[in-house]
This record gives structure tokens, sequence and C-alpha cells, in this order.
């Protein structure tokens, strides 16, 4: 069935637009402009733009700028948007005008036609919806806005769930005394209490350099207007729109002290980044350790036994893999490429703008959203379930050559690397080796060997 169109115009002509949609000449004008990979923006930017749209209408109000009905209007959209009733309305691509002009005026358009219609009059999207606005600060403060929403909701409570797992399933395992490894050798003894212990901590200092972030995403650039002079602006715009905000979401916002500054870079975009990469390498060392620890059952080191979630091949049965680690590996992978388009982006400011803000806006959100369903998985479906294969790790703790560092204080290095050669050619306990070739007790060597005294 054919699509239906009307007519607009817009400052460059007249423009078809689909008969059904709410958006306007700006916007499909970007459709067109912009068929590069069918990837929208995503949802958490533009519920923060409805939440922007929304307080700067109320601000304007306030401030006598405009009348208290067509701020009302505007406002119940905008918040409508923010809650996701208009999503399919909001199809121009990520890699767009580097500015995000175009998304910016695609809520204006979808606002104004709404707004027109509850009001039964003209509702203009730049006079009336981008009043005191320009794209220039309203993209920058909806990329700290959604992100600092997405942490507050999303990421900072995922982190904390997968460390109160991680220390629930340590305090479990506070007995059951393993080989170290280091370089993938056998090295001196630990718990796995202890081994859990450092990865919780890991998600413990991520949570800490997150948090430390806040503050610097809690400036806005609204206010700011077209290079931070705040041109076309009230005075107390700022300051109003950001008590607004803070209300609404209950997250304390305020006006960024430098509008340039605010406009012209994205330092806080590729600091926020650069610790969500700490995460995904965090979230890579513990996963890969996992799947280490499962490796086998057989011929693997076998310690521990992952959830089964699914069958793991579809030509071998019986295989079942750790698919649950493996996805998080591929989320990592993903948020260390995010986080190096973020800092080509981030330095792509040029005088008084930034001309890369859609794309930082997109991976930065995916690289919080990938990263708070992953820390979920790992925690309900990796960490919470696993099951200690304990045969397996005192057999290998009992045949560890590198107990014998525990007799170097009594016998030498030397002596000491020459019963643990020997113990390892002959396949031999380092205390049957050491009873031979010294003159200790065997009494005294099981103390000086044993696992517990070395933890």
């Amino acid at each position: 069935m054919p699509v239906k169109y009307r007519i607009e115009k817009d400052s460059l002509g007249a423009v078809k637009v689909p008969a059904k949609a709410l958006y306007g000449p700006q916007t499909q004008r970007a459709v067109e402009n912009f068929p590069v990979s069918g990837l929208p923006m995503p949802r958490a930017f533009i519920q923060a733009l409805g939440l922007i749209k929304a307080c700067a209408a109320s601000s304007n109000a306030q401030l006598k700028q405009i009348s208290k009905s067509t701020a009302k209007a505007i406002r119940l959209i905008a918040l409508d948007i923010a809650a996701g009733k208009y999503d399919a309305e909001f199809p121009v691509d990520v890699f767009q005008t580097g500015s995000g002009t175009s998304t910016n005026m695609n809520i204006n358009e979808v606002i104004a036609t709404l707004a027109s219609k509850k009001l039964a009059k003209p509702i203009h999207p730049n006079d009336h919806v981008n009043l005191a606005q320009s794209s220039n600060d309203v993209i920058p403060s909806a990329i700290h806005v959604s992100a600092t929403i997405r942490l507050h909701k999303g990421l900072l409570p995922a982190l904390q769930h997968l460390q109160q797992t991680l220390e629930k399933k340590a305090k479990t395992l506070k007995t059951v005394i393993k080989t170290g490894r280091t370089h993938l050798m056998d090295g001196m003894p630990l718990t796995m209490a202890q081994e859990l212990g450092a990865w919780s901590a890991q998600i413990e200092h991520c949570q800490q350099r997150l948090t430390d972030c806040l503050p610097r995403l809690s400036l806005l650039a609204q206010g700011g207007s077209a290079v931070g002079t705040g041109v076309n602006v009230h005075p107390k715009f700022a300051s109003t729109f950001a008590a607004e905000l803070s209300e609404l979401t209950g997250i304390e916002f305020e006006p960024n002290p430098s509008f340039f500054e605010a406009l012209s870079c994205q330092d806080t975009s590729v600091e926020l980044s650069g610790h969500l990469r700490v995460v995904a390498i965090a979230i890579m060392k513990i996963a890969n350790d996992l799947r280490w620890m499962n490796s086998g059952p057989l011929s693997g080191l076998g310690e521990i036994e992952l959830e089964p979630v699914q069958p793991g091949s579809s030509i071998m049965p019986g295989k079942v893999n750790p698919v649950i680690p493996e996805s998080a590996t591929m989320v990592a992978a993903q948020v260390i490429g995010n986080d190096a388009t973020i800092a080509i982006a981030g330095q792509s400011g040029n005088f008084q703008l930034n001309l890369m803000l859609p794309v930082i806006a997109y991976n930065l959100l995916q690289s919080i959203e990938l990263l708070t369903n992953t820390c979920h998985l790992l925690a309900d479906k990796a960490i919470a379930t696993l099951k200690v294969r304990e045969q397996n790790i005192r057999k290998n703790l009992n045949q560890n050559p590198i107990l014998v560092t525990a007799l170097t204080p009594v016998l030498g290095y030397a002596k000491a690397a020459e019963i643990a050669k020997q113990a390892f050619a002959q396949n031999r306990s380092i205390l049957d080796v050491a009873e031979e070739s010294t003159t200790i007790s065997r009494q005294e060597l099981e103390s000086l060997l044993d696992p517990k005294n070395m933890i």
C-alpha cells in the first residue's frame, strides 16, 4: 500500500512528510539525508530529551517567557515522550549532524504537532518548544542527564548486586584451599574466598570510580545557547531549569559554571567512558577466570562447575559451555571499542562546539546498558550458582610442587628447588621427596607443608 504524504515547509523549502508522522520537515530531511546505520538514538537519550523539554517549558513559564497554557501542554507531551509513548516518532539515525540538531528538531516537531492539536492553536517547534534553547546546549545536556539517570538506576545498582553476590559466595568458600596461579602456572595456595574477594574489590573500586564522576556529570550545558554566551536566554533560565530538572528526576543537577566548556568539549563523557572501560576490563578478568576454573570437565582445571544453562554443541552431545562468561567477554570487548570511539569523538571539539555528540551519546549509553545487564547475568547465572569441585581442587593442591616454597626458610632456595623438580619429574608429593632428601621429620614436614599454614 503506497505511503501517503503531506507537504510541509521549512527554511529550505517544501518537503514531503509521511501523512501520519507527528514529526515535520526537518526530521524528514534528516531521515533522507542519513540512511546510514538504521540505528536510532537510544531510548534513554530520548527520555532525557523529553525531561529537558518539559523542564524548559516550565522554566520559561515561571520566567514569563511563554504562556502557562502553552507551557503546560508542552510539558505534558514532553513527559509522555520521556515515558516512551512516542518512540516510533524518533527515526533519525545516530550518524547524523554532529551537533545532534536533527534529533533536537525531531522532538521539537513532535511536541509542536501534538501541542497544536491539544490547544487548537499553532505551537511552533522553534519559537515555543525550543524557546531559550539551542541544539548546542540541549544535546550535551541530554548526554549528561541520560548517562546520570542510567548510572543511578542501572549500572551502579547492578555493580552493587554483583559485589554483594561475590561477597555472599565468598563466605561459603572460606575453607576451600586451592592452588594459586601466576603466569598460568602453579603458585602458592589461597582460599577461594580470597580469590573471589579480589573480584569483589575490583567491582567495589569500579563503583567508586563511577560515583566520583557523578558531580561532573551533574553540571549541565543548558542555558549556554549557541556558543556559551546564553544569547536569547533569560538570565535566570539556567538556574531555574536545573532546579526543575532536579525536582523532576530526584537527582541534583546544576548549571555548568562555564557554558563555554560545556559546549566546546565532552571531557566528562570521555572520563565516564574511561571508567566504563575499567568496568569492562574487570568483567573480562572475572569472566575469563570463571572460564578457566570451569574448564574440563576432565582435561581442564575442573575447579568449579558453572550452572548449565543451554546445550553447548550442535554436534557433540552432552557438551555444556560457559556461555554466560563468554557473553560477558564479548560485552567487555564492545565497551572497550566504544571507549575508543568516544575518545576520538571527544577530541573533535572545534572552537565552541563538539561535533560528534550523537555518536558519543549512543556509545556511552550502550556501554552503560551492556554492563548493567551483564553484571546481573554474571551475578545470578554464574557466581551465585557455581558449584565447587573440591575433590579436583584437593588433588591438584596435594601435587603442587610450589608448596616447597614453605621449606625455603629452612633448606634454602637451591635445595627447595631441587626437591620441587624431583617431585615433579617423579610425579610424587613434595612431602615424600623432602622426607627422603632431608633430615627434617615427617611430622615437622607435614606442618610446614600444610596449605592451611600458607594462606
